[in-house]
């Protein structure tokens, strides 16, 4: 791995404990700030909601600043953020920490996938991004578990501290290896930056990237207690089922960014489809505790495969500018998380079963699939790099 994606990954890695801790940490929050666990999966929603809204502000206002100082702010921003979500003395309080620090999470991937990119042969990018998301999937064997292990053993706040740490790590490592003038911004601008939003298909793929984060967060929101009432494991079983998921992101991650660079949307299409396949397994052998367990694994590596192709999908259409359009793009995976999160919340509401749950995340896979095959189909007509907008 080149030493500058190595240092990008280190700050994934931090960003993904960040987001996806608090999934095993929701009871624990819930009982020590006096909240029901639908209302601490709303610091899910809250974290997702502060990366949509953050990303085009951060974006818009670095758009002619040089990259490596940017992502060093940003990372920055993750430490800042972490250290009052573990000082945090009430539910409010821990939201607002939580929306401050996602922040920066869209235009960090953004940017920093764009980085990437630039550091690698044009074959070879889609695998230079997923090697930097690495740290994402990695975060998942290593932060997520560690972070939920520590916050059951020391109390939550611990895990935040632990992050904080991590956080550091990342803010040296950026500054160390990432070279100062790599992937400046282009000599158009914010203008520049913005005129390629006209394009279609760069919609297309934000919408795909949203509706398929709908699908896995409508579930995953909620997979320790439905990995405890429905499959009948206990909640130290769920820390080594985290990992396995974990595991399954880090392998599809790999995979991911090498079918992108040989079939992109093929690559789409047909694992969104086997995503809905295996969610319509889980609601029916959930409660089967080892194939639950083998599913689970299964999931993350299918939910990661499409990571990368989506990626360089927006870059590939918003080619000319792409700093803008590669950072909303993190925003729509977000707006993804923010929305099945708060599916999963309401459909529970509702009276919809811990085992049933995955029934709602396999309707919004399949929603994805047919955005995709959409998607494709245009391709078939205009270039993906040239296909505009309809005029308002």
């Amino acid at each position: 791995m080149p030493l500058p994606i190595l240092a990008l990954a280190i700050a994934s890695f931090c960003i993904g404990t960040t987001e996806f801790v608090i999934m095993g940490l929701l009871p624990e929050i819930a009982g020590d700030l006096g909240v029901s666990i639908p209302s601490a999966g709303l610091l899910v929603t809250g974290y997702a909601l502060g990366v949509v809204f953050g990303a085009p502000i951060v974006a818009v206002a670095t758009a002619r600043l040089p990259r490596k100082p940017v992502l060093i702010g940003l990372a920055t921003l993750f430490v800042i953020g972490n250290l009052f979500c573990a000082i945090a003395p009430n539910y409010w309080t821990l939201m607002a920490a939580r929306v401050f620090t996602a922040f920066g999470h869209g235009a960090f991937f953004g940017i920093g996938s764009v980085v990437a990119a630039s550091l690698v042969p044009r074959n070879k990018r889609a695998s230079a991004m997923a090697l930097m998301f690495a740290g994402l999937t990695l975060s998942n064997i290593l932060g997520v578990p560690g972070g939920t292990a520590l916050g059951e053993a020391y109390g939550w706040r611990a895990t935040f501290v632990a992050v904080v740490g991590i956080g550091l790590i990342s803010v040296a490592a950026i500054a160390w290896l990432v070279p100062s003038d790599v992937a400046e911004p282009s000599g158009g601008g914010l203008l520049g930056e913005v005129r390629v939003l006209g394009k279609l298909q760069v919609w297309l793929a934000m919408l795909i990237s949203a509706t398929a984060s709908a699908s896995l967060f409508t579930v995953f929101t909620y997979i320790k207690p439905y990995l405890t009432d429905v499959s009948g494991l206990s909640t130290a079983a769920v820390t080594w089922v985290l990992l396995l998921f974990g595991g399954g992101m880090t392998i599809g991650n790999i995979i991911g960014g090498r079918l992108a660079d040989w079939k992109l949307m093929p690559t789409v299409i047909g694992t969104l489809l086997m995503l809905a396949l295996l969610l319509l397994g889980f609601a029916q052998f959930g409660a089967i505790a080892v194939v639950a367990i083998a599913m689970v694994f299964l999931w993350g590596l299918l939910v990661f495969v499409v990571v990368p192709p989506l990626q360089i999908r927006v870059v590939e259409a918003a080619a000319e500018a792409p700093n803008l359009a590669a950072t909303l793009n993190q925003g729509a995976f977000n707006i993804g998380n923010a929305s099945g999160a708060w599916i999963g919340g309401i459909a529970l509401s509702w009276g919809v079963s811990y085992a049933n749950l995955p029934f709602v995340g396999a309707a919004l896979a399949l929603l994805a699939v047919a955005i995709a095959v959409m998607s494709q189909a245009l391709d078939r007509t205009v270039p993906v790099a040239t296909l505009q907008a309809p005029a308002e």
